[in-house]
């Protein structure tokens, strides 16, 4: 089995599955490996803001809510006229048969559990771990009684998170993207939330975050505040 991380020469799909410790299980024995690498790939991701505001209140800027899905999409052509080489440790393959296990690996359901395998996509650099949301194929070359030579497979995956990895995400997120502040002379909360968040609305969520009462008036200069990320501070 690769390493995470490691890099391979082409495409390399893996179905995985993750323990109740969050810990993530390779199986080697279902891979589908390319004949030919995608031309590109694209890969993308989103964030959710929020637009709530008061009712006659002047345009807001909008407030971080959460971070969507990542996506990856690319395309692959699976031959099966003899002229482009297989992937080694591996027997040339009809059109018909590469699909079937491209189907067993990324879209054929857990038997036990009855949902889409998680699939660990590796090549070069690249390195993902997600779930199909598309997959369209385009039969592109044929034989005279109608069996397909050539097919063309355009693939989307969903990125997949187990809920123990998320949490330690968060819990690092936490930690590590929290602003530190010195307070300095007339200093208060309401005004380093502005300086920090653009927002000074943040100030009572950043008392209770530091276990301050005196949420108004000025602060002790010297002292060390914490400004935690916006999704910890709400």
């Amino acid at each position: 089995m690769a390493a995470p991380g490691s890099k391979m020469e082409r495409l390399t799909m893996k179905r995985y599955t993750i323990g109740k410790d969050g810990k993530i299980d390779v199986d080697d024995t279902l891979s589908f490996t390319v004949m030919l690498n995608p031309a590109d790939f694209k890969r993308s991701c989103s964030i959710s803001y929020s637009q709530s505001k008061a009712l006659g209140s002047l345009k807001q800027e909008p407030k971080f809510s959460s971070v969507g899905k990542e996506t990856l999409s690319f395309s692959i052509v699976v031959d099966g006229t003899g002229a482009v080489p297989s992937p080694p440790n591996t027997t040339a393959r009809d059109v018909a048969t590469q699909l079937r296990q491209l189907n067993d690996v990324v879209y054929r359901d857990v038997e036990a559990k009855k949902e889409i395998s998680r699939v660990y996509l590796l090549w070069g650099a690249l390195s993902f771990h997600g779930r199909l949301e598309t997959m369209s194929t385009n039969y592109t070359l044929f034989t005279p009684g109608g069996i397909a030579l050539r097919a063309k497979v355009d693939l989307s995956f969903a990125g997949a998170t187990s809920a123990k990895e998320a949490e330690l995400v968060a819990e690092r997120s936490a930690q590590d993207t929290s602003t530190v502040v010195e307070v300095t002379e007339d200093d208060s909360l309401p005004l380093l939330c502005q300086k920090v968040y653009g927002d000074a609305s943040y100030y009572l969520e950043v008392a209770r975050f530091n276990n301050l009462t005196n949420v108004r008036g000025p602060l002790k200069p010297g002292s060390i505040l914490m400004f935690p990320p916006l999704e910890t501070a709400k």
